[in-house]
């Protein structure tokens, strides 16, 4: 069973299985009582009786309520850290009884990349569900990375470094990045000799998360340089920029797996192949303290065994003009070693 759905629809628990911890849990997530009480099928009067049960039974004042949100007291903060830790417990400890089944079953909970998410790993999900039909999925893309401990997310699936001490990852898929550009921009424009010929042409420019807007990283004998670049496009959505780049709007970087197919039919062209721009390889991340299950093991070995080889790796050396490979100078591109590390040891 596959669920693709929103954060509120994510935290809808039964209400006769949900424990007073479970219940406080997704109030101090919500904020509202009038959304805990809709995501437990209660009524608010039934909401705030079952908070005073609580508050009642220990004596002490967990929330402060306004007519629009509740906040949490110190004595709120105690109990929802001591709540979430119970539960997280009870959680594994089932986990554990039934991962030592042969045939991996129980919720899944998975984030990935809003483009990358949709087009590649959706239709993973699809095959996995399949061969896994006891495994239910809950599958959530997002522009962002998400907290994995505070949503609890089962893993993450994205591109670049670790986002968060607390997390352990494993790469799935080595990525690089390069600079293109389309054979129309290029007949027009020129094509750039070295790094500091991009001011003065036109790059579209791929916002993403808080990256400074605008600034193009490079690396120079084991050193990253910046580049502050300019352009009349930019938006924070992979697939918009790379149809601006098809179109002939400007200069762009992108990674080897959205490139590739472009670069074989020709629409694209590298431009300063040797140029080696920080790769960004494909991680799995999951809650470092958290016993992995059979159904997350079983799923990551699935995106391995599927996401290893999806595309023609770009060979650099073709791109490369031939009046640069009459030196003789063989080039390589470092972006895929900077990142072998595995990022446990970063």
């Amino acid at each position: 069973m596959i669920h693709l759905f929103s954060f509120h629809s994510s935290l809808k628990v039964n209400n006769d299985s949900a424990t007073d911890f479970e219940f406080f849990i997704l109030l101090a997530k919500l904020k509202s009582m009038s959304g805990a009480a809709r995501a437990l099928d209660l009524t608010p009067p039934a909401a705030t009786k079952r908070l005073g049960i609580i508050e009642k039974r220990l004596d002490a004042r967990l929330v402060n309520r306004t007519t629009r949100s509740v906040s949490l007291t110190p004595e709120g903060e105690t109990y929802l850290r001591y709540a979430t830790q119970i539960v997280g417990q009870v959680r594994e400890m089932e986990e554990a009884i039934s991962g030592a089944r042969s045939d991996p079953q129980g919720l899944l909970r998975v984030n990935a990349t809003l483009g990358f998410g949709r087009t590649t790993i959706a239709p993973l999900v699809s095959e996995f569900a399949k061969r896994f039909p006891h495994v239910e999925i809950q599958f959530e893309v997002t522009d962002r990375p998400v907290d994995l401990v505070e949503g609890a997310f089962d893993m993450a699936i994205r591109f670049g470094e670790l986002p968060d001490s607390r997390l352990s990852a494993r790469r799935i898929m080595s990525n690089r990045r390069f600079l293109c550009a389309s054979p129309k921009y290029l007949e027009r424009f020129g094509t750039p000799e070295r790094v500091e010929n991009l001011l003065h042409h036109r790059c579209i420019i791929h916002r993403q998360n808080d990256d400074a807007y605008g600034v193009w990283r490079y690396i120079v004998n084991d050193h990253i340089e910046a580049l502050k670049v300019k352009g009349a496009l930019s938006s924070n959505d992979g697939d918009i920029v790379l149809r601006w780049a098809l179109d002939g709007h400007g200069i762009l970087i992108r990674s080897e797996w959205d490139l590739a197919k472009y670069l074989q039919s020709g629409r694209l062209k590298l431009v300063l192949p040797n140029t080696v721009i920080p790769s960004a390889d494909l991680f799995v991340y999951y809650p470092r303290q958290r016993n992995q299950t059979a159904r997350a093991r079983a799923f990551i070995d699935f995106l391995v065994d599927h996401l290893q080889a999806p595309f023609v790796p770009v060979d650099v050396n073709e791109h490369v003009p031939e009046r640069r490979k009459r030196t003789g100078r063989k080039v390589t591109h470092l972006g895929q070693a900077a990142s072998d590390t595995d990022p446990e040891t970063r």
